[in-house]
C-alpha cells in the first residue's frame, strides 16, 4: 500500500474516531458533571402533568392534588402551583394559599429567559389548559442553581439555521487534518523525488542533483544523496579512465613483447642454423638474446607488480637499516652500468651513516625505479645524481637528471597507474613504475615530490620519517 493511500485512510479513521470520542465523552461528562434541568426537561415535565390532568377532565383540588404531589415527589426542587382565571391559587405544592394580581405574576416573569442561563433569580415557567372555555394555569418554579450549567444560549427557528452553526465547527475540526495532509503530502513528494533519483543512479547515466532548501531530516538526506551521486560520478569517470589505460596497457604490452620476441626468435634461429660468421658474431647474437630476454623478464615483473597492487599484497617488513650503505651499493651498480656511456654521475651521501626504520627491499626497489626512469627519459642530459641527507627525524632521498623534463600538465598524472608521458613511444615500460614508488613511500608514511625544468633539472625527492609508524 502506498504511503499516500495510508495517509488518506489514517485521516479518515482519525476523523471518525474524533467524532465518536467527542460525542461519547460529551454525553458521559454531561451526565457526571452537569446535573440539573434544562428547558426541554422542564417542558417535558409540564407536558406530562398537563396530559394527566387532561385525561381526568376535572381541575378541582381533589383531582389535581395527587397529580401535582406525585410530580413534586419525583422532582422535589420544582414548585407546582395551580392557578384559576381570577389569580387565586387552587393548589400549591409548597402549601401556600394566595391570590395573584397581574403585577405579581409579571414580577415572577422578570429577567426571563436570562435566569435560565446563569442568572441569580428564580425561574418561573407558565403553562395553561382550558376546560369548557375556562382557562387554568400551571406555574412551575425553581432556583437558577437547579438548572444545568452546560446549557447553550441560542435558538433555532428552522434546521437551516443549523448549517450556520455546524459549518464553522466542521471547518475548525477539519483544518488540523487538512494541514497535516498538506504537510505529509509535501514530505511524500520530496521523498518520491529522492527515491526516483536514487533508482536512476548508476555509473553510465548523468546524475540528478536535487534542490531542497528546507532544513530538516529529508533535506539532510538529500544533501547526502547529492554528495554520494557526485562521488559515484567521479568514481565512474575514474573507472572509465582506468579501463582506457588498461586497454592501452594491453596494446602496448603486445607491441613491447612482440618486438624483442621477434629478435630473440631471429637470433636463436641464426645460432641454431650456424649462420654466424665467427665467434665474435656469435657472442654479439648471444648478447642481444640476453638483453631482450632480460627486457621481457622485466615486463613480466611489472605485470606481477600490477597483480600484487590490485590484490593489495604490499606488506612492510620494517627493521633498522643503514640507509647510507644501501644507497652506496645502488650507486655502485649504476656507476658500473653507465660506465662508458658519456654520463656524469654524482653521489651526494654524507660520510656519517644514516639509519632508519624501513623495509630495505621496497625502498631499494623505489630508488631503482626512479634511477631507471632518470636514465630512460633523461638520457639527453647525460647527467645522473643521487643524494641522501637528514634533518631532524626526516630522511631526504633525491634522484636528479638534466634531460627533457616533465611538463606541468604531465606532472599532475605521472604517479597514476598506466600513465605514460608519450604513448607513441613503444617499448618504454607499462606506466606503473612511479605509481609503485608512490605506494611504497606512502606505506612508509612518507611523501614524494617532483620539480622539473627541461634540460636544466628534474628532481624526484623522497621524504621519509626515520621512525615509521
Amino acid at each position: 500500500m502506498k504511503s499516500r493511500t495510508k495517509l488518506w485512510l489514517l485521516m479518515l479513521i482519525s476523523v471518525i474516531i474524533s467524532i465518536l470520542l467527542f460525542s461519547s465523552l460529551s454525553l458521559i461528562m454531561g451526565k457526571i458533571g452537569d446535573r440539573g434541568y434544562n428547558l426541554k426537561a422542564l417542558n417535558d415535565i409540564s407536558q406530562e402533568v398537563l396530559e394527566k390532568m387532561a385525561t381526568r377532565q376535572s381541575f378541582h383540588i381533589e383531582d389535581i392534588k395527587p397529580i401535582l404531589d406525585d410530580a413534586h415527589s419525583n422532582h422535589p426542587n420544582i414548585r407546582y402551583e395551580w392557578i384559576s382565571t381570577d389569580g387565586s391559587t387552587v393548589y400549591d405544592t409548597f402549601g401556600e394559599k394566595k391570590s395573584y394580581d397581574f403585577g405579581q405574576l409579571a414580577n415572577r416573569m422578570l429577567n426571563m429567559p436570562q435566569n435560565l442561563w446563569g442568572g441569580d433569580g428564580p425561574i418561573t415557567l407558565t403553562y395553561s389548559i382550558s376546560q369548557e372555555g375556562q382557562p387554568y394555569y400551571l406555574l412551575m418554579s425553581l432556583s437558577s442553581g437547579d438548572m444545568k450549567n452546560g446549557q447553550i444560549y441560542f435558538f433555532m427557528r428552522t434546521f437551516k439555521a443549523m448549517y450556520t452553526f455546524m459549518l464553522p465547527l466542521i471547518v475548525a475540526l477539519l483544518i488540523p487534518y487538512l494541514l497535516s495532509l498538506w504537510f505529509f503530502s509535501s514530505m511524500n513528494k520530496r521523498i518520491s523525488k529522492l527515491n526516483q533519483a536514487i533508482g536512476q543512479l548508476n555509473l553510465q547515466s548523468e546524475i540528478t542533483v536535487l534542490e531542497d532548501t528546507k532544513k530538516d531530516e529529508i533535506s539532510l538526506l538529500t544533501s547526502h544523496y547529492n554528495a554520494m551521486a557526485r562521488r559515484i560520478q567521479s568514481q565512474g569517470e575514474q573507472i572509465k579512465q582506468f579501463d582506457t589505460r588498461r586497454n592501452l596497457l594491453l596494446s602496448n604490452l603486445s607491441h613491447d613483447l612482440r618486438t624483442p620476441l621477434t629478435m630473440i626468435l631471429g637470433y636463436a634461429e641464426t645460432i641454431r642454423a650456424g649462420l654466424y660468421k665467427d665467434e665474435k658474431e656469435l657472442q654479439a647474437s648471444a648478447k642481444v638474446l640476453l638483453q631482450r630476454s632480460r627486457y621481457i623478464d622485466k615486463l613480466l615483473d611489472q605485470l606481477l607488480d600490477i597483480t600484487h597492487h590490485d590484490e593489495g599484497n604490499l606488506e612492510l617488513h620494517v627493521e633498522v637499516h643503514n640507509v647510507s650503505e644501501m644507497m652506496r651499493k645502488i650507486a655502485a651498480d649504476y656507476l658500473m652500468f653507465l660506465e662508458g656511456q658519456n654520463f656524469t654521475v654524482e653521489v651526494n651521501i654524507a660520510d656519517e651513516d644514516i639509519q632508519a626504520w624501513i623495509d630495505a627491499s621496497l625502498i631499494e626497489r623505489a630508488l631503482r625505479n626512479l634511477l631507471d626512469n632518470a636514465i630512460r627519459y633523461g638520457s639527453e642530459g647525460h647527467y645522473l645524481e643521487m643524494g641522501l641527507s637528514e634533518k631532524d627525524d626526516t630522511l631526504f632521498m633525491m634522484v636528479i637528471d638534466k634531460g627533457r623534463g616533465i611538463s606541468l600538465q604531465d606532472q599532475e598524472h605521472v604517479f597514476e597507474r598506466f600513465y605514460r608521458i608519450d604513448d607513441s613511444r613503444k617499448g618504454e615500460g607499462l606506466g606503473i613504475g612511479l605509481s609503485i614508488v608512490q605506494e611504497i613511500i606512502a606505506h612508509h608514511d612518507g611523501s614524494i615530490t617532483l620539480t622539473s625544468v627541461p634540460f636544466e633539472k628534474t628532481v624526484f625527492e623522497i621524504h621519509l620519517p626515520k621512525r615509521s609508524a
